[in-house]
């Protein structure tokens, strides 16, 4: 991108090549609308081996996905740059400044920035994250059906997710970490109890890898729990700071602070959709897709019907 840039407009420029913005591409570009993709090439499935529960792409690797998505939006015209996008103003168009020096202009804009997984601070999590330290049980359960589960509380809330991964196996121990026990209700302990999970309180120290593979979580103490698998509730980043800098109004939650959207992903900003993990923490894959192909239709119809009223105001 160069200076010239400035004087061409694009119908759409999408923020972000995930599963999101890609989907959100191929529905533009086969509606003829002019199209770019900026993309940073930061997918947060990017650890993950495999993705899960897509028909027709179940256990198919997610930079495969992704590939695929690229060829696909360019069979209709689609651009896509390798950049990320550092500013937007919005005027009577929307200037989109790139990071390596280019800028852009766009009539509409979709924002599909996801998010980002902090992960928790226990040696041995950020190494085997995406292998058999894993955070969604839908996403992983099938494939580790069975195995000696762990669940590394982050907080009181962790307890939903070690009642849920015990539809996958039976054999679950929840570690509390640094949740004391007093944080856990009557009903949760119940729960648990009635689950068959384990609850074992003390400071987890670090992961125990064999032979390449976890074997185990060792607490502060010394006591060593064998485990194959460990479940972790990752603190999730929303990348939403260009809505933010647009004075979209936001929503937040105990996951993050997400833009206030309409069924389609229209923010609060006239002209700006978000789709994907911009909108919400729990977007899995074929959610994120589905979001881009409704922001897009809704794109598709508001520049027609902009285009006709000017004709005939004009």
């Amino acid at each position: 991108m160069n200076e010239t840039d400035r004087n061409e407009i694009h119908d759409v420029v999408v923020v972000g090549g995930g599963a999101a913005g890609l989907s959100a591409a191929l529905v533009l570009g086969r509606a003829r609308q002019r199209t770019l993709v900026v993309d940073a090439g930061e997918p947060r499935n990017a650890p993950s081996a495999h993705m899960q529960g897509y028909l027709s792409r179940d256990g198919m690797s997610p930079a495969g996905f992704l590939a695929l998505g690229r060829e696909e939006i360019a069979r209709y015209g689609v651009e896509l740059v390798r950049d990320r996008v550092t500013d937007v103003t919005r005027g009577e168009d929307f200037t989109v400044v790139l990071e390596a020096g280019g800028v852009v202009r766009a009539r509409r804009l979709i924002v599909a920035t996801g998010l980002k997984d902090e992960l928790p601070d226990v040696p041995g999590v950020a190494e085997r994250f995406g292998q058999d330290v894993l955070h969604c049980p839908f996403c992983h359960g099938w494939e580790v059906r069975d195995e000696p589960f762990g669940v590394l509380a982050s907080s009181a809330m962790s307890v939903h997710q070690a009642l849920m991964v015990s539809q996958w196996s039976k054999n679950v121990t929840f570690f509390l970490h640094r949740v004391a026990e007093e944080e856990l209700t009557d009903q949760d302990l119940r729960r648990l109890a009635a689950a068959g999970v384990d609850v074992v309180p003390g400071e987890v120290a670090e992961l125990v890898v064999e032979d390449g593979r976890l074997a185990g979580v060792r607490l502060a103490d010394g006591t060593t729990h064998a485990r194959s698998v460990l479940f972790v509730g990752p603190r999730p980043l929303p990348q939403t700071s260009l809505l933010e800098r647009l004075g979209a109004e936001m929503n937040e939650t105990p996951f993050g602070a997400y833009p206030v959207v309409d069924p389609t992903g229209l923010t609060t900003v006239p002209g700006v959709w978000a789709a994907g993990n911009a909108i919400g923490f729990a977007e899995q894959v074929v959610h994120a897709a589905s979001g881009g192909y409704r922001a897009a239709a809704a794109i598709v119809g508001d520049l027609l019907m902009s285009r006709l009223d000017a004709a005939v105001d004009g």
